[in-house]
């Protein structure tokens, strides 16, 4: 049987490294998990309810492409909420998970063989659903001194139809502010080119609040996910923004691509929405958890970090200690039973020196992890 060539996309390290992870728990083993990016938390107990009513209530068929009304509505009115921005419902697109409003968007604004640049590290996925897609992703390595997020000098060398931009990034945690934003969709402004906002860590922030990209441009994509702050990995669904001249061609692929995003997640998400005091609790651990890892990373050994400004990972540079990420992370979880992240998923040329952990789990989680990686680091030498 002949294979397709854009089926040859790499791996995702962190799901291999979540299945060791599994394999080791099956055999008995007590495993902390730093490798995932998903909140040891369930949905919100009253989006749970939610769906319990609407399954006695509803056949949760169908709905209409773009999502229910009332949960295009709430999510627009989030944005006055959260940033100050009178959006129309109109421009909102419910998706099956954030992956889904990846691939229209990809579908819906480029044609094969355009370049969509991104910063690395970043998230791998970018690059392999490009790949699959035929389009051209364009790595630019990012500095520390710029907290590793892309900046216009560095951009300015590459041609691309297109700029993805994580804020807060994963797998750093880092930011940008008004004026770096408003700098890169200039850029892109300027070139002709689409900006696309990742902003699915919005929520989880510490020090300040994170910037969309609508507070700078109505010309841009937006993609966000109830994955994260909202704590619903599992139930996939996700929302998009998108210019209002596009809406109905994202409509048109949305209706063939996936009929609908899940009608059941779409209510529990709709719920999700109004739960604050539950997710600020879970944004209180988040805040332990972050303080915990900036002072127990270094004392395991693990210095070179920066400190995130949002989402629940720190990214290591571990090049002091091995030079090959994959076997280093290998070995954690066979001799401290701690799952981390080799850096390979997010940056192919670097990554063999970096490391991500995660700290989205509980606090008991976090605190036995950092005491079996401080035990085993100073046991290893």
């Amino acid at each position: 049987m002949r294979n397709s060539s854009r089926g040859a996309v790499d791996p995702f390290i962190v799901m291999d490294v979540m299945e060791a992870a599994r394999q080791a728990e099956a055999n008995g083993r007590h495993i902390i998990h730093m490798e995932v990016g998903q909140p040891g938390t369930p949905a919100p107990t009253a989006a749970r309810a939610a769906l319990e009513q609407a399954m006695q209530d509803s056949a949760l068929g169908y709905t209409v492409a773009l999502g229910i009304p009332e949960l295009r509505a709430r999510i627009a009115r989030l944005y006055g909420e959260w940033y100050n921005v009178d959006l129309s419902p109109d421009r909102v697109v419910v998706t099956p998970g954030s992956s889904g409003a990846f691939l229209l968007a990809f579908s819906a604004f480029f044609d094969a063989g355009d370049r969509i640049a991104m910063g690395a590290p970043g998230y791998p996925s970018y690059r392999q659903i490009m790949k699959a897609m035929s389009l051209r992703p364009i790595e630019v390595e990012t500095q520390a001194e710029n907290r590793l997020q892309p900046v216009v000098s560095e951009l300015q060398r590459h041609a691309f139809e297109g700029l993805m931009v994580a804020s807060p990034a994963n797998p750093t945690g880092t930011m940008l502010d008004h004026a770096a934003l408003r700098a890169l969709i200039d850029l892109c402004a300027a070139r002709g080119a689409l900006f696309l906002s990742d902003e699915i860590y919005h929520g989880i922030e510490y020090e300040r609040k994170a910037v969309t990209a609508l507070e700078v441009s109505d010309d841009v994509c937006v993609i966000n996910s109830f994955s994260k702050y909202f704590s619903m990995t599992g139930w996939r669904v996700g929302w998009m923004v998108v210019p209002e001249r596009a809406v109905r061609q994202v409509e048109r692929l949305a209706q063939n691509m996936f009929i609908c995003a899940s009608h059941a997640s779409q209510v529990a998400a709709l719920a999700a929405m109004d739960c604050t005091e539950e997710l600020q609790a879970n944004m209180e651990v988040y805040t332990k958890n972050r303080a915990l890892m900036l002072a127990g990373l270094p004392d395991a050994g693990f210095d070179r970090i920066a400190p995130p400004d949002g989402a629940f990972y720190v990214y290591a540079d571990v090049s002091h200690l091995t030079d090959d990420s994959r076997a280093f992370a290998r070995e954690l979880l066979d001799k401290a039973g701690v799952a981390v992240t080799p850096g390979l998923d997010f940056d192919p040329e670097r990554g063999q020196g970096t490391l991500r952990f995660s700290y989205a789990r509980s606090t008991a989680d976090i605190k036995e992890g950092l005491g079996r990686l401080k035990a085993y680091m100073q046991a290893r030498g």
